[in-house]
């Protein structure tokens, strides 16, 4: 039954001061709210039934703020710069500026707070620069709720909803605020966010115990829970960060595990800390037993620290992950969290629905049949009287019915009286009409099967009769046969009364079965092409659907895909976790699902060792959204899936998801160079430093060479986030292996260290060269290969046959002719660096010539002998944890 309005109240003034009798000024609800009646709680809010004052409103969004659970971040620049220096490794520079400073080292001092405000400086450029476009792209897919203001219904972004608003709520919304209802039609919520709770509740007006926990409140709803079947309206009294959900946020934000391309650069984090530690500890007391000057060998073991450490990589990881978000924008694809790309990379397998994703999406009615199968304009009149007076759930179903050729009839003359919105346990959507002075009739439709277990009659042209086996067995061959054929068949049953009160789910019973609605969703085209651009990739497809098995097997046929291996909601139901685990490797249709079996099958999927992906965007969707390693909705998804995703599809079609495909395995290899080329090159001349200055009778590089040299080495990474991918590197799923990062960083480093010996040789025992001469000679052969090596590491390939990107190649180049010419221009000086004769420079870079030979060859070996150790190296639970609580946080 509808419940009424309560007591309405008159229109409010502009203002927004009786809110403090609800709410306290730090916004905490002063009494429970939910057990007052109606009427006073629209008086003390001064609001009203038919909606708030837009200028109302206005005052109030001031009052009391976004409704969001935490402010919006200034994002600042200043803010963004200062964050710069929090940086222990920036603190350490400047901490040995000060000291130089303080020994009388001015000089010095001022070439390290160069360098120290050079990379400040250019780790702000990128951090602010990625952190203004994931702004802008966010915006892009802000959530909307439908509120009454000046007595209409307006669509308006979530943050700006305030107490005393009046919120509409249907089938699939997330609900944006705490309140009380106002009046409902079989409105059921989903509360496990809250609760833990796993079946929906239902929720009507009336008033709870003032002492009532958050499960027995049933007239109120709380934000963050989902609306599973029927209408409502509820008048906001808790927004932002006063809502139930906000007290339980920061809790959960601290539970959420991080994903493995997170927990990886930790561990990376730790390994690099640890070699620092290690090496400066050594590197200062056996300089100091060497009675190396204090000052000077406490400088040079700092600038070890920081030269050893990729202390851009936080910034390079930004930008990267930014720069692939905004590449896959520009294809259709938003990013709503950043590590998403790398799960969006390493899928492997990717489930779906049918509809609009195997075919059109455009729904259309194809025919409406009475129980004989002719075609029948009278059950035509009833199906559009069904979808054009229901509320609840928006359907393309019903849409295909009331834009289809309409019937003759007059409808005007048809007057509804109540309706019975649709769920997913009846799967039937009945609603109830008066034909002027005649009997009131009730019109359901929905799932054949669904709709005949209401039934007790069969409707004939000559009246209705006994509803016995032969004719449930014509109804039901009826139905297969138009199945084969790729139509989706729904029944359509009525029942007259003559002067029923109300109407709820105990009238659909012994009605009379009418006839047949036939809706056709011909195959995507190209959808066969996309297909195989996935199966190109390494990317498996099955279909999970709630279609029957005959319309999911002819369309599989259509597009590609294998259709003899079929598994139904019914046989699912009787497997056990392990037997499921063992059926789903085997199948490729998952036909006539419920939504809590969607979610068994993505959990047995990711069991069996998949990257899962799921795509979906109806209100049964969500539970398989939150399971799968990554969730993907599109733009017109209700609000609970789109919540649940962490990709929006602009446009529903696979060909966009495949796009989206290659640019986060773009993305993923991009930042894996960062890693790969920055650590292994500074890992190797930290151990050649380290080793050095052990042998030497002077240090081998001075603090600022080494500061300069780390600077410079670094511009041409910045580069990497845009530098071209070789296509091999997109035919697979892309994963983390912190044991082949290592590996290569310590191959890769004991290569370098072994041309820097040589370097040492040359320098030493051929040149003979003084201390100056060494340092500058060293410094150059140092940034030379560090900036070859980049383009040798970027590809598995031979080098010279990838192209890299033109600004990674030009700031090479760049960078590569100030290390050369540095020692010949005024500031050498300032540097402690000298001219190099023509011989030496010559021997340096043939010494680097070679270097680059055999890093060649190295990594050709690294990787043949790394692939088949890197593939059976996956964490199959990776990234479930984080994604399913980073969605119940957002």
């Amino acid at each position: 039954m509808a419940t009424s309005f309560a007591d309405d109240t008159d229109r409010p003034t502009a203002t927004a001061s009786a809110a403090q009798s609800v709410s306290r000024s730090d916004g905490a609800v002063e009494h429970a709210y939910w057990s007052l009646e109606t009427g006073r709680l629209v008086e003390q809010l001064e609001a009203s039934t038919s909606g708030l004052l837009s200028v109302d409103a206005a005052i109030r969004l001031t009052k009391f703020g976004r409704n969001a659970l935490a402010p919006r971040s200034s994002g600042s620049a200043f803010t963004v710069f200062a964050r710069q220096f929090r940086s222990p490794l920036v603190l350490i520079l400047v901490f040995a500026a000060a000291v130089s400073v303080f020994v009388g080292e001015g000089h010095e001092a001022v070439i390290i707070g160069a360098i120290v405000l050079a990379s400040c400086v250019l780790s702000f450029t990128q951090e602010y620069g990625a952190s203004r476009a994931m702004e802008a792209l966010q915006q892009r897919i802000s959530r909307k709720a439908t509120v009454l203001r000046d007595s209409i219904e307006q669509s308006i972004d979530v943050e700006t909803i305030v107490p005393g608003d009046v919120v509409c709520l249907s089938a699939g919304n997330l609900i944006p605020v705490d309140g009380v209802i106002l009046e409902a039609r079989d409105f059921n919520v989903s509360e496990s966010v809250l609760t833990g709770e796993t079946f929906p509740v239902v929720k009507s007006a009336g008033r709870s115990a003032p002492d009532a926990g958050i499960a027995q409140r049933t007239n109120a709803v709380f934000t963050g829970t989902s609306v599973r079947s029927g209408t409502a309206k509820v008048l906001a009294v808790a927004t932002g960060a006063r809502t139930e959900f906000a007290s339980i946020a920061e809790a959960l934000e601290r539970r959420i595990p991080e994903t493995e391309f997170a927990r990886g650069i930790r561990m990376f984090g730790y390994l690099m800390t640890e070699i620092m530690l290690a090496i400066v500890i050594l590197v200062f007391f056996a300089n100091m037993m060497l009675h190396r000057p204090l000052i000077e060998s406490l400088l040079f073991s700092l600038a070890l620290a920081v030269g050893l450490t990729p202390e851009l990589l936080p910034a390079i990881i930004s930008v990267t992950l930014a720069s692939g978000a905004r590449a896959m924008a520009a294809s259709g694809v938003i990013v709503r969290r950043l590590d998403a790309i790398e799960n969006l990379g390493s899928m492997d397998l990717l489930c779906t629905d049918k509809t609009g994703t195997l075919t059109e999406g455009v729904i259309h009615l194809d025919g409406a049949f009475d129980v004989e199968g002719n075609p029948s304009n009278e059950v035509l009149l009833w199906a559009r009287l069904n979808a054009m007076l229901q509320t609840g759930l928006k359907n393309p179903l019903d849409e295909a019915i009331t834009t289809a050729q309409p019937a003759q009839e007059d409808l005007s003359r048809f007057t509804k009286i109540d309706e019975i919105p649709y769920d997913f346990v009846r799967k039937r959507l009945s609603v109830a009409v008066r034909e002027e002075a005649r009997d009131q009739i009730l019109i359901t439709k929905g799932a054949i099967q669904n709709v005949l277990d209401a039934c007790s009659f069969v409707q004939r042209p000559l009246g209705s009769k006994s509803l016995d086996l032969a004719e449930r067995e014509a109804i039901d061959e009826k139905f297969r046969h138009w199945s084969a054929q790729g139509y989706r068949v729904l029944g359509l049953a009525i029942r007259r009364f003559q002067n029923n009160a109300g109407f709820s789910r105990d009238d659909e019973t012994a009605m009379a079965f009418a006839g047949f609605l036939l809706f056709l969703d011909p195959p995507k085209e190209g959808v066969r092409e996309t297909l195989s651009a996935l199966a190109s990739r390494g990317i498996g497809v099955k279909v999970i659907s709630g279609d029957n098995r005959y319309v999911a097997a002819h369309l599989a046929g259509a597009v590609g895909l294998r259709s003899d291996r079929i598994m139904t909601g019914e046989d699912l139901s009787k497997l056990t976790k392990n037997g499921l685990l063992a059926g789903v490797r085997k199948t490729d249709l998952f036909v006539e699902i419920d939504p809590n079996q969607k979610e068994r099958i993505v959990e047995a999927l990711r069991r069996s060792g998949h990257v899962v992906g799921y795509l979906g965007d109806g209100i049964n969707d969500a539970p398989a959204l939150h399971e799968a390693d990554i969730g993907i909705s599109v733009d017109t998804a209700v609000d609970v899936a789109r919540e649940a995703a962490d990709i929006i599809l602009l446009k529903r079609d696979l060909s966009v998801l495949v796009r989206g495909v290659d640019d986060g395995r773009k993305t993923f290899a991009n930042t894996m160079k960062y890693i790969s080329i920055t650590t292994s090159a500074n890992f190797g001349n930290m151990i050649s430093m380290a080793a050095a200055s052990l042998y030497l009778p002077f240090l081998p590089l001075l603090a600022k060479q080494i500061l300069l040299n780390n600077f410079l080495a670094d511009i041409p990474a910045l580069a990497i986030a845009s530098d071209n991918v070789d296509p091999d590197q997109l035919r697979r799923p892309r994963h983390w292996d912190i044991h082949f990062v290592r590996r290569f960083m310590i191959s890769f480093g004991l290569v370098s260290s072994l041309f820097d010996f040589l370097t040492f040789a040359f320098l030493l025992y051929v040149v003979h060269a003084e201390a100056s001469t060494f340092r500058t000679g060293w410094f150059v052969e140092s940034l030379l290969t560090q900036l070859l090596i980049l383009l040798v590491i970027r590809t598995r390939r031979t080098f010279w046959t990838s192209r890299p990107s033109r600004l990674l190649a030009a700031l090479a180049l760049t960078v590569g002719g100030i290390a050369i010419s540095i020692p010949y221009t005024p500031v050498a000086s300032w540097l402690a660096m000298v001219p190099l004769p023509l011989p030496v420079l010559l021997g340096l870079l043939a010494i680097t010539a070679t270097y680059v030979l055999v890093s060649e060859l190295t990594k050709h070996w690294l990787f043949d002998h790394g692939n088949g150790r890197q593939r059976g190296r996956r964490n199959s639970g990776r990234g479930r944890s984080a994604s399913r609580s980073a969605r119940l946080a957002g």
